[in-house]
């Protein structure tokens, strides 16, 4: 068959519904300054879509470095590859901030963070090394550890945040490398960015009393939002000793482009000889650099923008809850709300169609495979910048979405008109 003629008849589980759903529930246009008010489709929404944890992406201060930067280096500089021609003092300064704030020795700029942490594993593992990894890990993870230079049997998937199933499959792992010499590599997330449940790092450190191995933890939407100074899960958690190597990306408390690794010294200077995403790519633009360290330092010497984020998640959840909302086992500012009952696809996307025309509410609907079959998920992210009337109307626009779901309201796909 032609590869064309291949990809055109299967579309993919998420590409065969592209044909109502292209502009409207996949590829959105959210139009207008990046905050809780965006306009879509020439309406005004209250936007609850944005990782913009923090309410930098439009902090006058954010945008005047960003700007002035630019102005001075454009978007070219520096000029090709950090090994090659694209090293300068500014990312180096970058990283010894960044390595500083989350307790570790080094750090290595990264042009991006799917692709960065999926370099990570696949130049820190080889084909005697064994991984171990969360069940419910982000995408990027998976992709990283299909990268992995070992047979298909030799990565072990643990149940979610199950210790006893990890112990289980480190058992197997050690096993393994007493076999082939190699070692064992854990991956698990600090917040798990759908359901908002905190990785157990502290008890997967202490687990290292027992077995040996590495731990990678991707901390994309701890960094900035958790702990008591915004450090991430293992400062929350009492446990950063313990993470071996800590990757986060500023596509979410930073609001902007680019991620991180931070490890001992000599394992980032491994990386940096090694790492074929960043070897063969250009080097992160200067504007990217110079924005991203004062991000950092708002980050450091603003705490009340995260304790008003924090305001405002225990509002929203606590309003949510009393409203009778299953929320999970959320502990982060990623906030689901899991509506219970079989729908078919007219129900679900019809409900989208009121919350957002009708009640001028956007925010992301997750359904099977993503959750279970039953259940559809409402996914919340609060920011700094919403206020606490924005909760309430949102907390009772849901309130009546729910009843209407129940009545069956939205069996008709064009009930929300």
């Amino acid at each position: 068959m032609d590869i064309f003629e291949k990809v055109v008849k299967n579309m993919g589980p998420i590409g065969a519904h592209a044909h109502y759903s292209h502009h409207y529930f996949s590829f959105p246009k959210l139009t207008g300054e990046l905050g809780p008010r965006m306009t879509f489709m020439g309406k005004e929404m209250l936007n609850w879509s944005l990782n913009n944890y923090l309410g930098l992406a439009n902090h006058p201060e954010v945008r005047k470095a960003d700007a002035d930067a630019a102005a001075k280096y454009g978007l070219a500089y520096p000029m090709g590859a950090r090994m090659m021609s694209g090293n300068t003092d500014e990312h180096e300064e970058f990283e010894r901030q960044l390595a500083e704030f989350v307790g570790k020795e080094d750090c290595f700029l990264l042009n991006y963070g799917y692709q960065g942490v999926m370099s990570i594993i696949e130049c820190m593992v080889d084909h005697r090394d064994i991984i171990v990894y969360d069940a419910e890990s982000h995408a990027c993870l998976i992709d990283g550890i299909r990268l992995h230079k070992a047979k298909m049997g030799d990565y072990y998937k643990f149940n979610h945040n199950d210790m006893d199933s990890l112990r289980k499959n480190l058992e197997r792992a050690t096993k393994k490398t007493q076999e082939t010499g190699g070692g064992i590599l854990v991956i698990t997330e600090g917040v798990f960015g759908m359901s908002g449940k905190v990785g157990s790092l502290d008890k997967i450190v202490e687990m290292k009393k027992d077995f040996d191995f590495r731990l990678l933890v991707d901390d994309a939407h701890g960094f900035g939002t958790m702990g008591a100074n915004g450090k991430g899960v293992g400062e929350f958690l009492n446990c950063t000793e313990g993470i071996d190597l800590y990757f986060s990306t500023f596509a979410k408390s930073m609001a902007a482009i680019g991620a991180f690794v931070a490890a001992p010294k000599d394992i980032i200077m491994y990386l940096k000889y090694n790492m074929r995403s960043q070897t063969y790519a250009k080097a992160l633009p200067m504007p990217f650099v110079i924005g991203g360290m004062k991000r950092l330092e708002l980050i450091k010497k603003h705490p009340e923008l995260r304790e008003r984020l924090w305001e405002n998640v225990r509002s929203l959840q606590k309003g949510l809850k009393e409203k009778g909302f299953d929320i999970g086992e959320t502990q982060s500012p990623v906030t689901p709300v899991f509506l219970h009952g079989e729908y078919d696809i007219a129900a679900v996307t019809s409900l989208v169609r009121d919350l957002r025309e009708n009640m001028g509410i956007f925010c992301s609907i997750v359904v099977y495979p993503v959750v279970p079959k039953g259940q559809i998920m409402l996914r919340i992210i609060p920011t700094s910048s919403h206020t606490q009337a924005d909760i309430e109307y949102t907390t009772e626009c849901f309130a009546e979405v729910q009843k209407r779901l129940k009545d069956g309201y939205y069996k008709v796909l064009n009930a929300a008109k």
